[in-house]
This record gives structure tokens, sequence and C-alpha cells, in this order.
């Protein structure tokens, strides 16, 4: 008889080793680092680029973060534009507008301080400046000046259950708003809605042409609407799920804003990327 084969398996209390716990993937939080310049970067672009720089951190330093300190860099040659690009990179914060007027906006690695562009229909820059602030105004603008001040009620098919009362809500709450308020917040992830509800306020409300991304913890993306300072709040998480849906009642939701104490910490931070930039190579 030929002998069998049978394999020894440890059994019993330990034997088995640990599991690694299965969690679900969570967004990764963005930190800052900063900006390098090419080696090959021209030294007179750099002089330049950080005598305009060096300029414009006085001002910022001197007027606060509330004075909208704004910098022209139309003007500036191409290579002076780039060392400028490169020194600053890239922030958690990006907006774009379709209308009336097609701004692109980008805050820099330096909270507080953003990148302004207006881009022509024939891809031209009209308008390139660096600003500070909590968020550029343009963005705002271009919400209060595509929206209406009111909307009718739409029509709700079958399955609706909710859509009736929270679009009353919506439209009070829109009327009632003023300037300074807080954001009056309605989360869709936490209430009874169903398909219907939800395809109602997609349809009646429409997703408008400001568009904003903040990457600060995930995905959070940030769409104006057809009614004055209504706005879709939604974040994403790593795999792209939608994890949380809301709609924010204000003049700019929260997310997008650079906050004061960001501020304070950049204008240390770009000083001191000055004073490396300043050393000879």
């Amino acid at each position: 008889m030929r002998p069998f084969p049978i394999s020894v398996v440890a059994m019993g209390p330990g034997s088995q080793g640990d599991e690694a716990p299965a969690y679900l993937p969570l967004p990764q939080m963005q930190t800052f680092a900063a900006p390098r310049l090419p080696d090959d970067v021209a030294p007179e672009a750099v002089l330049a680029a950080g005598g305009l720089l060096g300029k414009l951190l006085d001002q910022l330093e001197s007027q606060g973060f509330g004075s909208a300190v704004q910098l022209d860099l139309l003007a500036q040659s191409a290579a002076v534009r780039e060392v400028i690009n490169q020194s600053l990179g890239f922030g958690e914060v990006s907006a774009f507008t379709t209308a009336p007027r097609h701004w692109r906006v980008q805050e820099t690695a330096f909270a507080g301080l953003w990148r302004v562009l207006e881009v022509a229909d024939d891809g031209r820059f009209l308008v390139d400046r660096l600003e500070s602030g909590t968020i550029p105004p343009v963005l705002g603008e271009a919400m209060q000046q595509t929206a209406a001040a009111d909307l009718p009620a739409p029509a709700y098919p079958e399955g609706c259950m909710n859509a009736p009362p929270l679009v009353e809500e919506i439209r009070l709450q829109a009327a009632a708003w003023q300037p300074g308020q807080a954001a009056h917040v309605i989360n869709l992830t936490l209430l009874p809605v169903s398909d219907a509800d939800l395809d109602t306020l997609y349809g009646w409300l429409g997703h408008r042409e400001v568009s904003i991304l903040s990457r600060g913890y995930g995905n959070c993306r940030i769409t104006s609407t057809r009614l004055h300072n209504v706005w879709w709040v939604q974040y994403f998480n790593s795999m792209d799920t939608l994890i949380l849906n809301s709609i924010e009642i204000v003049d700019m939701p929260e997310v997008a804003l650079a906050a004061d104490e960001d501020f304070a910490d950049s204008l240390e931070r770009l000083r001191e990327y000055l004073d490396m930039l300043s050393e000879p190579v």
C-alpha cells in the first residue's frame, strides 16, 4: 500500500497567527512640502521673482489677512512667471467658473495666497495675479451673477417622500440668509430621502457655473446651484465614493476658505522660503 501524505496543521489557540484588521480605505491628509525649483532655472529670473514675492510678502505682513493684497503678474516674462509658479506650488483648493467669465483659481502651497487667472475664449490670459484672502471674491461674484433670487417649486414625480418639505426649507432659508450669518446645512446623507427625492433636488437646483475642489482630507466638491447662496457640498473618499451629500446655504462654504491661523503660518513659511531662495548657490 502506497503511503498517503498527510499535512500536519497546527490547531488550537495561538496557532493561526493574527489576521490584519480590514479597515475601509480612508483619505490621506495632505501636508505642506516646500516647493523646489528646477536646476536649470535662469538666475536672473529667480532674482526677479524673489524681488516680486519679497515685496508682496512685505505688504501681506503689514496689511494683514483681510486686506486682499494683489500682485499683477501679466506683465512679467514667462520665465519669471514660471519661477513664481514653481516657488508657490499648489495648495488644497482649486476652482473654476464657466460663466459669466472664465476664471481659474488655485490656492498656492501657502494657504491664503491664491493664483487667479481669467482665460479668454481663445486661451489667452486676460488676468494673471496673486491675491490674498480667505478665497478670491470672483467665485462668489460668479455665483451671484448666474443664480436666481428665487426658484419656483418643481413638479414632484411618483416616489418622492421628502423633496417637497426640503424644497420649501431651501427656498425659505435662501431668501432669509444675510451676509455674516452661519451656514444653514441640510445633510441629505442622514435624512430618509428616496432616489426620486434626490433626482428632484438635483434637477431643480442643478450643478452650475462655479466648481470648487478642496483636497484637505479626501475630496470635497462644491458646486453652485441655480439659487442664490445655495451650494452642493459633497465629500468623497479615496475610492471616489460619495460619503456625505449636503446642501449649504451661505455665501461660501467654510471648507473652501483659508483660515486666519493658516495665513499667519503661510507668511512665516514664505519668508523662510524666500530667504532660502536668496542664498547663493
